[in-house]
C-alpha cells in the first residue's frame, strides 16, 4: 500500500507541473518576451481594429494595392497547405501561364517568380523587393501617386534587413505594405 501511496503522489506531481505549472511558466515568458507574437501578431488599423496578422497573407485584388503571393487554399487560414500538385502537373503550367498573361503588360518584362507560383502552405504574406517593384506602375496609376514615392515606401517596409546582409532577397509585408499605402494616401 505505501508503494501505491508513493506512485500516486508522483503521478500528481508530475500532473501538476507537467501540466499547470510548466505551461504557465511557458506562457508567461511568451508574455513577457514577445507579446505580440503570442497572440498572433495582430496588425491593427489607425482606430485599433483587427485588419490582419503579420503571420498570413491576405487577397488584394484591387489595381490600387500591392497583390501578395497567389495561394494554393484561397488565402483560407483554416485550409492552409500546397496543392499537392507535382511541378510538371499540367495544372500548375496552366495557372501560372494564367497569371502570367493577366500580370505581364508587355512581353519583354519578366514576372517575378513569387507573383507566378504560390508558398509551400499557400499562406505566406511577404513578397520580394523585385515582386513588389514589379507592381509599382499599376499601383502608382491607380493611386496617382509617383513611381519614387511607392519605392521609397517599399523601401521603409523592408522586412527582416539582417538577412539580407547574409545574402537573401530583401521582402516585404504585403499587408503592411498596403496599410501604410493607405496611410500615405490619408497624409
Amino acid at each position: 500500500m505505501s508503494d501505491f501511496k508513493t506512485s500516486l503522489r508522483l503521478f500528481v506531481l508530475s500532473l501538476l507541473v507537467c501540466s499547470v505549472v510548466y505551461p504557465a511558466v511557458t506562457l508567461g515568458f511568451a508574455a513577457l518576451v514577445a507579446p505580440a507574437e503570442r497572440e498572433g501578431s495582430l496588425i491593427r488599423n489607425g482606430e485599433g481594429t483587427i485588419v490582419g496578422s503579420r503571420l498570413l497573407a491576405q487577397n488584394f485584388t484591387g489595381a490600387n494595392y500591392f497583390w501578395p503571393r497567389p495561394s494554393a487554399c484561397d488565402y483560407d487560414a483554416s485550409a492552409t497547405g500546397g496543392s499537392n500538385l507535382s511541378p510538371t502537373n499540367p495544372k500548375i503550367t496552366e495557372r501560372a501561364q494564367r497569371i502570367i498573361k493577366h500580370l505581364q503588360p508587355d512581353e519583354k518584362q519578366l514576372v517575378p517568380s513569387d507573383l507566378v507560383l504560390a508558398s509551400g502552405a499557400g499562406m505566406d504574406p511577404h513578397i520580394t523587393l523585385s515582386a513588389a517593384n514589379f507592381q509599382i506602375p499599376r499601383v502608382a496609376t491607380a493611386r496617382n501617386v509617383s513611381a519614387q514615392r511607392l519605392e521609397e515606401l517599399i523601401l521603409e517596409q523592408i522586412d527582416s534587413p539582417t538577412l539580407v546582409l547574409f545574402g537573401a532577397e530583401p521582402i516585404v509585408n504585403v499587408l503592411e505594405l498596403n496599410l501604410a499605402l493607405d496611410k500615405l494616401q490619408q497624409d
